[in-house]
């Protein structure tokens, strides 16, 4: 600002001699009339900020260096990227694995039969899903409650009636409930595939209790859940191997569209924004090249009155 001041006294604009338009100048700077004490807080305010944040992502750093658990690798998952979308196939034989293995303990409260339809399975088989389950219903006419099968509206059953009885059935572990469980881990379903492909025996100096078991990708090492999946411990319908490797993949998968069922949608918007915004970009470039022009290299001259 000092500088355009100056640009202005030397063209003669201001009538008053060179100090005074020096002392002008110096009435715009915004840090010039800060008292030395006001000059050092700020300085130092800046300073325990960038600290700050340099102390919080060493500590960060220490953190997982001193982390004894063991991190999941990164896995070439097909839905990795910007424009790939989910496997469907793959979730309807994650679907498979859930309902075969995983929903003896563990719950999706948060997902209804009707949100397969379009997804994994058609409105006729997904209907065919939610009647093999039976829902208490009620009351009827006669003031009692009643069972009945389950319509599209349901959500997935619960495998225990309350968390004390799946506590008293785990050996006082809860069963956490799968729908977000893939968001809610970190690793998210590389986490996930190396946990349920990740059981070994226990090293040595390390003790698992009774009804535990060694699994290095669990916090602490020892996990209530025994191992769920084998070779061909369930057969897929479309005649997939069902190798333990694949069946942790699909489920993975299928966690993975259970926690965010907009997934697909999000990667469609995103390749609706890149087509809608290039346009603009483009229509704007002509604006400001053409459209502008004229005003962009006209020459405006002071002639001052003689």
């Amino acid at each position: 600002m000092a500088s355009r001041v100056g640009r202005i006294c030397g063209a003669g604009l201001l009538k008053s001699n060179t100090t005074n338009c020096l002392r002008q100048g110096n009435a715009y700077s915004t840090t010039r009339d800060f008292s030395k004490g006001k000059k050092a807080l700020l300085g130092g305010l800046g300073v325990a900020a960038g600290g700050a944040g340099v102390l919080i992502y060493t500590l960060d750093k220490a953190v997982r260096a001193s982390d004894l658990d063991l991190h999941p690798p990164k896995n070439p998952w097909s839905h990795n990227g910007f424009f790939n979308s989910l496997d469907h196939a793959s979730i309807r034989r994650g679907y498979e694995v859930y309902k075969q293995v995983c929903a003896a303990c563990h719950s999706l409260r948060f997902i209804a039969y009707r949100n397969l339809v379009g997804v994994s399975h058609t409105e006729d088989e997904a209907k065919a899903e939610a009647a093999e389950q039976l829902y208490t219903d009620g009351p009827d006419e006669a003031g009692n409650m009643f069972q009945r099968p389950g319509k599209l509206s349901d959500y997935m059953p619960n495998p225990y009636p309350n968390e004390e009885a799946a506590r008293a059935a785990n050996n006082g572990a809860f069963p956490p409930d799968l729908s977000y469980i893939v968001l809610g881990r970190h690793g998210g379903e590389d986490y996930l595939f190396s946990l349920l492909t990740g059981y070994y025996d226990a090293p040595a100096g390390v003790i698992i209790r009774e009804g535990q078991y060694y699994n290095p990708y669990f916090p602490g090492g020892a996990i209530s859940m025994a191992q769920a999946l084998y070779n061909e411990v369930i057969e897929y319908a479309d005649g997939t191997p069902a190798t333990a490797s694949q069946l942790a993949k699909d489920v993975g998968t299928f966690l993975k569209w259970t926690s965010e069922p907009e997934y697909d949608d999000r990667k469609r918007m995103l390749i609706k924004a890149i087509a809608i915004f290039s346009t603009l970009a483009f229509v704007s470039y002509y604006a400001k090249r053409f459209k502008w022009s004229s005003l962009k290299s006209r020459k405006i001259v002071f002639k001052p009155k003689e």
